[in-house]
Formats: C-alpha cells, sequence, structure tokens
C-alpha cells in the first residue's frame, strides 16, 4: 500500500522535472523581446572572454563569407555577425536574454581587406563590444554552423537582425538560412 501511494508521487514529480525546461525556454524568449540596457562609449579596451555559445566571437581578427550569395562579416569561426536595428552607435540595446541569443561580439576586432571602420562600445554589464561602421555586432545562437545566417531578416528582441554584407548592397533574396530580409550594405 505504501508503495502505490510514492509511485504516483515520483510520477508527476518526473513530469514536472520534464516541464521544467520547456517553462524556462519560454520565459527566456519572452524576457528576450523586452530586454533593453545602457552602455557608454570606449575609444578601446581590453578584451573579454567568450561566452560558453559556440557561435560567440571573441577579439581578433574576423573575416568575411559568401553565405546565400552575399559576402558578409564573420567570426574568425566563420559564423555570421549581426547588428541589431535599435542599437546606437555608442550603444547596446540587447542586454541580458537578448544577449544570450545574441552574443555580443568582444571588441576590439578588425578584418583584413574589410572597407569601413571598427570600433568599440562598453556596454551596460562593462564589457567592450565591437562594432562596424557604428553598429554593435552579435553572432546568433540559432548559427549552429559556420556559413548560416538563421538570424537575417528576424524581427525578435524589439527589433530587425540583418547580417552584415560587405559587398557594399544588400544581398538579393533571402540568406541561405531562407530567412528573407537584408544585409547592411556595407
Amino acid at each position: 500500500m505504501i508503495r502505490s501511494l510514492t509511485r504516483p508521487k515520483a510520477r508527476n514529480g518526473l513530469r514536472m522535472l520534464l516541464a521544467l525546461p520547456a517553462i524556462a525556454a519560454a520565459a527566456a524568449v519572452l524576457a528576450a523581446c523586452s530586454s533593453s540596457g545602457t552602455s557608454s562609449t570606449s575609444g578601446g579596451g581590453s578584451s573579454s572572454t567568450s561566452t560558453s555559445s559556440p557561435a560567440a566571437a571573441t577579439a581578433g581578427s574576423l573575416k568575411t563569407a559568401t553565405i546565400g550569395g552575399a559576402t558578409v562579416l564573420t567570426s574568425a569561426s566563420g559564423f555570421t555577425l549581426y547588428p541589431f536595428a535599435p542599437d546606437t552607435p555608442t550603444k547596446s540595446n540587447c542586454n541580458g536574454a537578448c544577449a544570450q541569443n545574441w552574443p555580443p561580439v568582444k571588441g576590439p576586432a578588425t578584418a583584413p581587406g574589410v572597407t569601413g571602420t571598427f570600433g568599440t562600445i562598453k556596454r551596460s554589464d562593462g564589457s567592450v563590444q565591437a562594432t562596424f561602421d557604428g553598429h554593435p555586432l552579435y553572432t546568433f545562437v540559432g548559427d549552429t554552423a559556420p556559413g548560416q545566417a538563421k538570424g537575417n531578416g528576424l524581427n525578435v528582441a524589439g527589433g530587425v537582425w540583418h547580417e552584415v554584407t560587405t559587398s557594399g548592397t544588400a544581398p538579393a533574396g533571402s540568406s541561405s538560412s531562407g530567412s528573407g530580409g537584408g544585409g547592411y550594405g556595407y
């Protein structure tokens, strides 16, 4: 009799344990849609360590790659870089859960052969983030392998994300992810 009374509780506990990741994911999505923060300009700074995301970029050399017919700026590992439309040249508006899904590129950074201005900003958490032509740079955790641009054209976390193109024009059609949209024409 005691055995039958404890089993239903154990099964309910297991169900609750299995439901927790889904609840946490839903909370993260909601938080990412409403995150904001403040930053100030910085003329440089020291590099910071990378986040645990495989797509996160760290200070140093960036590169370019052709993705979906467009030449885009990527991390040294080949992950597509994105600016966030609500950002300004001196402030990142992607913090908290947003920055977990869109890891900031830790700066300073450069890209050999790329025409444009690289710089840095100081984020609200004190870290230094790389910028390109006045746009803070991010990777996207949805890009799980180099050469993907699944974040291109997404409207999440309060704004639109586009791949950073270096070819001087926005890409025609859609990116390799099929998500549509265009890039900032650098």
